[in-house]
């Protein structure tokens, strides 16, 4: 029988509590520091014990988090079998949450892994992007970024001028009209209602606007050449082709959906992005649909919601759908944009799957893509 060394890891910024365990045996407590220095000690040891064991195989898992998959990379060139556990899939008691050290994390970890390689259960792991995915979804979250930083100030702005009792004149429209701008750089001068202290503020929200303005118009000319990479060009021009569709919600769905062969069917595609319904059954009552679970990924979610919106205003067969499961709820017309999300989630999907499965470069018959 093959021997293995299964190590449970509590990663932080600065330290690894790790839990080591050979097969059934008693686990050990060791302790590094997270900095290369320490990592390479760490997988010095590993080794070691592993020689010591007679050539057991390594097998080391760690919870996601923010600080990435740095540690997997150097775990996997080591030639150490990694596996990066998802933290919601995790199921953890109340008495859990309420009692919680790093050992005890460690521990939970550990106990995980054993009953995956000792006893086949199954392990809630996550999808590990290459380094190239991981390094297009920096300049498309950076885009996101900025635009909800753009949102946050425009209704700071709002708010200034709302708690010092100023109103926008009629006839300026609802939405950032030149006129409105025109009429905010009004309020800075000195025939302003604006006291001293509030224009100062006013004159700086408006110059952290233009800068994120600025920033925003850049980062489009970015996301655009990162579509027109060989990668993407392709899929991108195929899903530009749909109404509602722009470059930013092509290239979200495509850099955090990664591979698309990685899912078997559209089920899974709505459970990982969180369109799914909840569901509840015990008993007698069965077959309890809930909310969506907002499971996976909130920032594809967004740009769907998006995109569905712009389809409904522009599509007329999107809309009579829509319009027709809106009618059966009037009161719930969510549900009608949520099943409009997911039906446009899993076109996406065969539109990306089948760019990925072609050698072709892209679709010749696409039209140019725009933002």
């Amino acid at each position: 029988m093959a021997k293995f060394i299964m190590v449970g890891c509590d990663l932080h910024d600065k330290t690894m509590l790790l839990k080591i365990a050979e097969g059934r045996g008693k686990a050990l407590k060791r302790s590094y520091q997270n900095n290369p220095s320490g990592r390479k000690a760490m997988t010095a040891a590993l080794k070691k014990r592993a020689s010591a064991a007679g050539g057991a195989k390594i097998i080391f898992a760690y919870e996601a988090s923010g600080l990435g998959f740095g540690l997997y990379d150097e775990l996997a060139e080591a030639g150490i079998k990694c596996y990066v556990l998802a933290p919601t899939k995790i199921a953890k008691s109340v008495k859990s949450r309420r009692s919680k050290t790093d050992e005890k994390d460690a521990d939970a970890i550990l106990d995980i892994l054993r009953a995956h390689v000792l006893a086949g259960n199954e392990l809630p792991t996550v999808w590990v992007p290459d380094p190239q995915t991981r390094d297009d979804r920096e300049v498309v979250r950076a885009r996101l970024d900025a635009a909800q930083k753009l949102t946050g100030l425009k209704s700071q702005i709002r708010m200034l001028l709302k708690r010092n009792g100023i109103s926008k004149p009629s006839g300026m429209g609802k939405g950032w009209t030149n006129g409105y701008r025109v009429w905010l750089r009004v309020l800075l001068g000195d025939g302003s209602p604006l006291r001293c202290g509030a224009r100062a503020g006013l004159g700086s929200l408006l110059r952290q606007l233009e800068f994120i303005e600025e920033e925003i118009a850049l980062l489009d000319r970015e996301v655009v050449a990162l579509s027109k990479t060989p990668r993407y060009l392709r899929a991108a021009r195929m899903m530009n082709c749909l109404k509602g569709v722009g470059v930013l919600t092509a290239m979200v769905f495509l850099t955090e959906m990664g591979d698309m062969s990685r899912f078997s069917n559209r089920r899974q595609v709505g459970a990982y992005l969180g369109l799914a319904p909840s569901i509840h059954e015990s008993g007698e009552s069965d077959d309890r649909k809930g909310h969506i679970t907002h499971h996976g990924n909130a920032r594809v979610r967004k740009v769907l919601c998006q995109a569905t919106w712009s389809r409904v205003r522009t599509d007329s067969n999107e809309k009579a759908v829509y319009e027709r499961i809106a009618a059966k709820n009037p009161k719930h017309k969510k549900i009608a944009v949520v099943a409009a999300m997911r039906r446009l989630a899993i076109r996406l999907w065969h539109i990306g799957l089948k760019a990925q499965s072609r050698d072709v470069p892209f679709w010749e018959d696409a039209k140019p893509a725009v933002v």
